[in-house]
């Protein structure tokens, strides 16, 4: 099993590694990838804005954040709390399935952020839109 966990550990950093390259790539240069389904579509989807939304918490510009994108920062601390309980699941015990309690939080994000993406797309919710 420790060798699970260090596997896991490994990819984490990983990610976390591509993460702050990407930060950095987009900090010096200004450009950031564009959302496939957007340049398809023309509508946003509920992920639009998200890495300037990154970039403007990097910056502690909570204000910027919000504008790129408001309903990841609503989910920000409950998906942060989320992802802490099951890493600390996993390592005190090796459990890696939600249980029905994290479950129902997991569904309970997900519609969220399935009628917020389809809010921002209405006619006057230009609001919601990122920027």
């Amino acid at each position: 099993m420790p060798s699970r966990r260090n596997e896991l550990l490994r990819r984490a950093g990983l990610v976390l590694g591509i993460g702050l390259a990407y930060a950095l790539f987009c900090g010096l240069t200004g450009w950031y990838l564009p959302c496939p389904f957007h340049a398809v579509t023309g509508l946003w989807c509920p992920g639009c804005g998200v890495s300037r939304m990154c970039m403007a918490l990097l910056r502690l510009d909570l204000p910027a954040a919000w504008r790129w994108n408001p309903a990841l920062m609503v989910l920000a601390a409950p998906l942060g709390i989320l992802l802490a309980r099951l890493a600390g699941a996993y390592v005190r015990q090796g459990r890696t399935r939600p249980t029905r309690v994290e479950q129902a939080v997991i569904w309970a994000m997900a519609a969220f952020l399935l009628v917020f993406g389809v809010l921002r797309n209405l006619p006057g919710m230009e609001a919601l839109a990122p920027g």
